[in-house]
């Protein structure tokens, strides 16, 4: 008898893991677009992560889902590597990660406004999302500051970033996510 060399997956792809999957999808673009609006961007708000409903980045959420975290991170314990992430971040501009190229002068550039403002609503909502009541206004600075060190980041958005979570963590989203307050942040450590 053949043994399969194949080692087979623990996660499988179930009806009621599609549907719970795009609960979540849907669920953490609808509050992006809501954080987007105060801040002044409804429209990156309304196209945000469209590419989450493409087959490649889909079904490979449907198959890791968990519930508490991004099933990609289940792919990449077990496979070493997540396509869908790949195809994610290599065709939406609010990752900071699409911005990186090894090949040029400046590898990490400056990256315009409103993907930063996005990039700010996407991480603030994946947190409010996967915690759900556990979530708090430090919970997004607390996530950033250990996600930093290893950031393939310009070190100007880094200090953007790390304002508006420091500035959520000390007077909450309402306040802070202001297309005003925003702009002044992005362009003091930018310019």
């Amino acid at each position: 008898m053949k043994k399969n060399s194949k080692k087979e997956s623990k996660y499988k792809m179930t009806i009621s893991n599609f549907f719970k999957h795009l609960h979540t999808v849907n669920k953490h673009r609808f509050k992006v677009f809501v954080l987007c609006c105060k801040a002044g961007q409804p429209w990156r708000g309304l196209l945000h992560d469209l590419s989450k409903y493409s087959p490649t980045e889909f079904f490979e959420g449907v198959k890791y889902y968990q519930g508490t975290y991004s099933s990609i991170k289940n792919r990449k314990m077990e496979a070493g590597y997540s396509e869908a992430w790949l195809h994610h971040f290599g065709r939406n501009k609010h990752h900071y990660e699409y911005w990186y190229d090894s090949d040029t002068y400046e590898k990490t550039p400056i990256i315009p406004y409103p993907y930063v403002v996005e990039m700010i609503c996407d991480q603030l909502a994946a947190g409010m999302i996967y915690q759900g009541k556990k979530w708090t206004k430090e919970f997004q600075l607390e996530y950033w500051l250990n996600k930093r060190e290893t950031a393939l980041i310009n070190p100007k958005i880094d200090l953007v970033l790390t304002k508006v979570f420091t500035d959520v963590s000390k007077h909450g989203v309402d306040k802070v996510l202001d297309k005003d307050n925003l702009r002044k942040i992005y362009d003091r450590y930018t310019r």
